[in-house]
């Protein structure tokens, strides 16, 4: 007597009613006018799934299953159905233009299981992405150098099944380039394929490549999460958003750019934790710090700080006030953007669009009887004149300009229009600063200078005045180590010069001098400039000659 296989012919039976049910959906899907999905053979895309919460989505018996801009497609089990109806018109009152496909309820449930593969991070109206403390557990586990992140990322990359979890690789380049401490993530299309960079230290290195259909899905992403237009791609734009990374919320500045392969992306991880320094570790020589430090507490007068985009002005600027701020006194900042959030100061971000610029921000600031008032910027004759004059009626005035060195910020006020005799009254301090990387502490090793190192660095520590400096004719190398992430570098220092406004520099204010001729006045203070600042840092120990070739101009003279 033959064995009856019971499993065997329930599996025969099962399949038989879900062919039955496909081709009864076939058939209304005819009678209604509408095409026909098979979910079991169709490619869903998690990021449709996530336009309607799952919860809505089963109640309602419908399913989002591909998304490409705001074309999205939708599955639903009968187009009768009042609840699938309303869902698809709320989904089309967010933007989207929904096209409708009959599917069967075993494809339905096929999409719903899919929601389980969704991240813990969620895109929220607000702008905020969070990432689950698990996440980063793994990543803390896993990421022990910048070769492990690249190896995660390449893993969810070749892993066909979920190379659709875009989220998931966004969330995995956020949290990677966060534990690497990386400052910028840069993403570069090129003709086959799309270029993954991080900033460490103030250097870009290459992490990985993708395909050029991944980088388009990272791109959306990143366009949805930061508030911009997705279906703009022929101009420039500029998107926020926050993370969450173990209770501490991570401002993300996002920028797409147009390009001959498509648009590059740019986002800024602005690290409260990161710009947390203390005024006495940013690297300031003692000398130079203790005429800062009697400068700040002054009740009045211009603190400049000068320097490109990136050397670590705004960092300095929020030392400055945080070594200065007491429940005592009022500090007002005017900011494009708001990088960081600071206790106890009240922080105003401009706004162009609006007519809320640098100028009218500090009008408006000094009717809020402010103590101390920090500008982001003097950009223009009108901002350096209220500038000049808060500084001359009361107030310390914090403001940065954008100057080669600490002695051209002279000659740039006299070129915004500012009186020179009013420079020399208004004006306590003009700063310049570089950041430059720090050698790797576990791996730097010693070693003798080459002929030419010697000769350059007796050349400037012959020129330092008011102090005597010995070269031992040793030097530190840089090596690379898992520490280090192989660079041989890990973190970053001031390098600082100043100009203090004595009498001596008020009488050639009147000539209308370049910085050269206030440079050499100016060098009896017996403030390093950035070179020797650099040379010092570099006998004892602390970065490398061709990290000071990289980040200053060794060719001037004092």
């Amino acid at each position: 007597m033959p064995h009856f296989d019971e499993d065997k012919q329930q599996k025969k039976l099962d399949t038989l009613r879900l062919k039955e049910e496909e081709e009864l959906a076939k058939i209304l899907a005819s009678k209604y006018g509408l095409a026909y999905t098979d979910l079991s053979i169709v490619s869903i895309d998690v990021e449709a799934l996530r336009v309607i919460p799952e919860e809505d989505a089963r109640k309602a018996m419908i399913a989002p299953f591909h998304l490409v801009g705001k074309k999205i497609s939708v599955a639903v089990h009968s187009p009768k159905n009042e609840q699938s109806m309303f869902a698809i018109s709320e989904i089309e009152q967010k933007g989207y233009h929904v096209v409708v496909y009959m599917t069967s309820m075993a494809s339905l449930n096929i999409a719903w299981s899919r929601y389980k593969e969704i991240s813990q991070a969620r895109a929220e109206k607000s702008g905020i992405l969070e990432i689950s403390n698990s996440d980063i557990s793994y990543f803390l586990e896993q990421q022990k150098s910048v070769d492990d992140f690249k190896r995660l990322i390449e893993e969810i990359l070749k892993n066909k099944e979920k190379i659709h979890q875009v989220s998931r690789i966004l969330e995995m380049i956020l949290a990677g380039a966060m534990t690497a401490n990386a400052s910028d993530i840069h993403i570069e299309p090129s003709q086959e394929s799309a270029r993954l960079r991080l900033r460490m230290d103030g250097v870009l290195q290459d992490i990985v490549f993708f395909e050029p259909h991944i980088f388009k899905l990272i791109l959306s992403r990143v366009k949805l999460v930061s508030g911009m237009k997705l279906n703009v791609t022929s101009v420039s734009q500029d998107g926020r958003f926050s993370v969450v990374l173990n209770d501490t919320e991570i401002e993300v500045r996002s920028s797409v750019l147009p390009g001959t392969y498509g648009e590059a992306v740019v986002m800024r991880l602005l690290n409260p934790n990161i710009i947390n320094i203390p005024f006495s570790a940013l690297g300031i020589d003692d000398v130079l710090r203790k005429e800062v430090q009697k400068q700040i507490e002054k009740p009045n007068g211009l603190i400049l700080t000068t320097g490109p985009t990136g050397s670590g002005k705004t960092t300095s600027l929020y030392a400055f006030m945080r070594e200065i701020y007491t429940p005592k006194i009022k500090i007002i900042t005017i900011e494009n953007p708001i990088e960081y959030h600071l206790e106890g100061i009240v922080q105003t971000q401009t706004d162009e669009k609006k007519g809320y610029n640098f100028l009218s921000g500090l009008r408006s600031a000094l009717r809020q009887d402010p103590d101390v008032i920090m500008v982001g910027e003097i950009r223009d004759t009108e901002t350096a004149h209220v500038a000049i004059d808060a500084a001359l009626t009361g107030h310390l005035v914090f403001s940065t300009l954008h100057t080669n060195n600490a002695a051209g910020a002279i000659p740039r006020l006299i070129g915004l229009g500012i009186n020179p005799k009013v420079i020399g009254g208004a004006l306590n301090i003009a700063l310049a600063q570089r950041l430059i990387r720090i050698l790797c502490q576990k791996c730097k090793k010693e070693d003798m200078q080459t002929e030419d190192e010697k000769k350059l660095i007796d050349g400037i520590v012959a020129g330092i005045v008011g102090r005597v400096v010995e070269n031992n004719g040793k030097i530190w190398r840089s090596v690379g180590c898992q520490h280090c992430n192989g660079t041989g570098f890990r973190g970053q220092i001031g390098l600082y010069e100043g100009i203090i406004i004595t009498g001596e520099i008020e009488e050639l204010l009147d000539t209308n001098p370049s910085d050269r001729e206030i440079k050499k006045v100016s060098h009896k203070q017996g403030i390093l400039d950035m070179r020797e600042d650099g040379i010092l840092k570099i006998l004892s120990g602390v970065t490398t000659i061709d990290e000071l070739y990289r980040v200053v101009d060794m060719s001037g003279e004092r």
